[in-house]
Parts: C-alpha cells; structure tokens; sequence
C-alpha cells in the first residue's frame, strides 16, 4: 500500500478553502514519506481555470508526488443533493483530472435515477481513459455493503468502483474487516481513513438513512476506542489491496496539519509494515 495525504486534512469547515497553502501540504507530504496528494476542490477543481490546475500538477510533480484522486467540486465533499449533478455532465470534472495528471474522479450518487447517470458517466470517463468511484458514505446509496455491490452491479462498468472508508461502515453499523473487504475487493479503487469513536452522547451527529442519526467523537488516527485499524488495514492486506491508503480526516478542530500529516503518516506506515 502507498500512502496518500488528503488537502482535506487543512479544510476549513466549509470545505470549499485551505487553512494553509497548498506548498505547505506538500512540503508535509514529501517530508512524511507520502507517496500522493488527494485533490479536493478546496484545493483546484471545476472552479479553477485550467492552467491554474496546470500549474498546481506542476508543483506536485516537482515535489516528487502524484495526485492519487481528484474531488472536483465542492457538492460531491458535502454530500448534498446537488451531489449527483457532475454525473449529469461529467465533462468538467474529466477536464480537472487531466489537468491534475489523474485517473481517479470521486462522484456522489444519493437517488436510484443517478444510476443510469452513473454508466453514463462512466462511459464518457472510459474514453479519456479515467475511472469513477464513490466513497463508503452516509446518506448515498453506498451507506451498508449489500447496497453498494447491487448499485456497482447495475453500473455494471469496469472503471467504476468504490473507495473503501471503514468509519463511515462503522456509523452505519456495518463491518470493515477482511470479510467485508472480501465482498468489496472487485471494486476496491482506493481506501481513506479517518476515526470516529460511537457515542449517543458524542457531540458530532451525522444522519444516516440506515440507522438514523449518529452520535460520534472526532478521533486522531491513532487513539483507541474508534475504528479498528490494525483490522482494517490486515483486511486490505488479505485481499491484496496495493492501492494508496488516504489520511482523510478532518483534523482542523483537533489539531494542525503538521502533526496530523506527522503522527498519521507514522501510525499508518506501522500497521502496513506488520
């Protein structure tokens, strides 16, 4: 497995801005033996002209990374209903890729309807030679596991597949470990982590249509009581997943980039190398 660094990890609440520039992301990358850079629209995306992503691809490059995936607008991120639209015309989205150098867009479908948008964006993507993938998430038609392999079966494309995210199985109630990995490796196309710890308590609550609203912490990576880690990444390990591994935590209200980038990198970097 490589690991890759999300820009998410110095998003404002918002997600549509950096706290920090996007040099210093990369400067925390390279010197935390990153492998890539996960581009989101608070970074460059749909809204950015073209040589500016021009010019962002040329700084990752010369920093010696690659972008591992491309979030190209602000409303797949905040998984509202306007999610789905860039399936609706997928051609901006497929410009933001190639401009970044990049064969991985993530998408958001959240209605049966966005299915038939989803091939049909998904062909187009195959001409350019860029795959399609949609995050474990709530709230979308790939909140529980059974539901998400019959929704990539009626896409039924081969460059559209999931990206793996055990927290967002967990708040959902759903297992994330090798046997649930075993059911998704078809379609594996990457895997984020971030740490949620369950309680009906927890001051963060997302609303999930499979279990209703959940309670939650914000955990760093690295501290018990959350997701279980060592399970996930031994899962990925069983079936043979050499993709990238993505720290996608939100860490703003926790900590700074640095130590984020900093202790992530090292927590991740010892469950591979068990």
């Amino acid at each position: 497995m490589k690991l890759s660094l999300s820009v998410r990890i110095a998003e404002a609440a918002c997600k549509t801005k950096l706290n920090v520039d996007l040099s210093k992301l990369l400067r925390l990358a390279v010197e935390n033996g990153y492998e890539a850079i996960c581009m989101r629209a608070s970074a460059g995306g749909v809204q950015a002209p073209l040589d500016e992503l021009r010019r962002i691809r040329e700084q990752v490059e010369q920093a010696g990374l690659v972008v591992s995936m491309v979030t190209a607008d602000f409303d797949v991120p905040l998984n509202n209903e306007n999610g789905p639209n860039s399936l609706r015309d997928i051609g901006p989205s497929l410009d933001v890729a190639s401009a970044l150098g990049c064969d991985l867009i993530r998408v958001c479908l959240k209605r049966e309807a966005d299915i038939a948008l989803a091939r049909e964006a998904a062909d187009r993507a195959a001409e350019r030679g860029i795959r399609l993938a949609h995050q474990c998430h709530t709230m979308t038609l790939f909140e529980q596991i059974d539901r998400s392999i019959e929704v990539l079966q009626q896409i039924d494309r081969r460059n559209f597949g999931l990206i793996y995210e055990p927290a967002n199985l967990m708040l959902c109630g759903e297992p994330y470990d090798a046997t649930a990995l075993r059911r998704l490796q078809p379609y594996l196309m990457n895997a984020y982590v971030q740490n949620h710890r369950l309680d009906p308590a927890g001051p963060e609550e997302l609303e999930t249509w499979c279990r209703g609203a959940v309670r939650f912490h914000h955990l760093p990576l690295w501290e018990d009581g959350g997701v279980d880690f060592r399970a996930a990444v031994d899962g990925l390990k069983a079936v043979g997943y050499d993709g990238y591994l993505t720290v996608h935590q939100h860490f703003a209200h926790i900590m700074g980039p640095d130590e984020a980038a900093i202790e992530s990198g090292r927590y991740l970097r010892s469950l591979i190398s068990e």
